[in-house]
């Protein structure tokens, strides 16, 4: 697979209420629109994996329809909410105790009153679960990719750990399971996380940081000419391209992952070398 940088193409407009299901698009190679995943590790214990038990009314065959998703019920605002990011060393060190910081989450577990519930009986509530990320300051394209984990690939600038696009069965976690609001829900370990980019996270103009993957490389919502956000078609197998971005406060032309509204969501596999996470139960 040629993982060379794509040069921008004219995305496409796609129909949120026709989305593309990402199931079935999961290897152990990089490939466009797919997620290269590393070998699942068995469930932890204290809560149960969560997820939709049953089928649900917005998966139409090959689509799902992000419009009429049902999203847990609340909105619940995290005073205690920590993220810091510095820089030494060579090391960008981002501390965060993963409740997310000026956006709010849904109540968990999912109450059996919430509507949801018929089709997602997540049990797990969401705790602080204090984490510490070490990753290079400046990344650099690896010699090859590498696969994605089940877990963290990355956080939010809000302080939300970023999970890749599969639920535990391997398939399109933000199709099947269900989510609050802002598009997260937590764990059995209680870490509160996302599958994609928040809606509930700011953006402005054609480009924003919206957070960071593990080998150190910035993850962005952009926006093309007509204000349309980027499509797989626009990015390389790990869902990311190299142009010119805010980075560290300055413009700089840096390989960086997209977010999209269609599977994979945000990366594919990892172009850069992995960072360190330190803290997590």
């Amino acid at each position: 697979m040629d993982l060379r940088p794509l040069l921008l193409v004219a995305s496409i407009a796609l129909n949120p209420a026709a989305l593309p299901l990402g199931d079935g698009h999961v290897g152990s190679t990089p490939a466009r629109g797919s997620v290269d995943a590393c070998p699942l590790p068995s469930l932890p214990g204290g809560g149960g994996p969560g997820g939709a038990n049953a089928d649900v009314p917005w998966i139409h065959g090959t689509t799902w329809d992000s419009t009429a998703k049902a999203a847990v019920q609340g909105s619940v605002h995290w005073s205690g909410a920590s993220f810091a990011v510095t820089v030494r060393s060579g090391s960008r060190i981002i501390s965060t105790n993963g409740l997310p910081v000026g956006t709010p989450t849904g109540v968990f577990p999912i109450a059996a009153s919430d509507p949801v519930y018929r089709y997602d009986r997540n049990p797990n509530a969401i705790r602080p679960v204090p984490t510490t990320f070490t990753l290079p300051a400046s990344p650099r394209v690896a010699g090859r990719a590498s696969c994605l984990p089940f877990g963290p690939i990355g956080l939010t600038t809000n302080g939300v750990e970023l999970y890749n696009a599969l639920d535990a069965l391997k398939r399109d976690a933000v199709a099947h399971e269900v989510q609050d609001a802002c598009g997260g829900h937590p764990g059995p370990n209680g870490a509160y996380h996302y599958h994609a980019i928040s809606r509930c996270i700011p953006t402005h103009g054609s480009s924003t940081l919206v957070g960071y993957a593990l080998d150190g490389f910035g993850i962005y919502v952009e926006k093309d000419a007509q204000g349309r956000l980027l499509t797989d078609a626009d990015l390389d197998a790990c869902h990311g391209r190299t142009s010119t971005v805010l980075w560290d406060g300055k413009p700089t032309r840096i390989y960086h992952y997209d977010a999209t509204a269609e599977y994979p969501y945000t990366l594919g596999c990892f172009r850069g070398t992995m960072g360190t996470i330190s803290g997590t139960p």
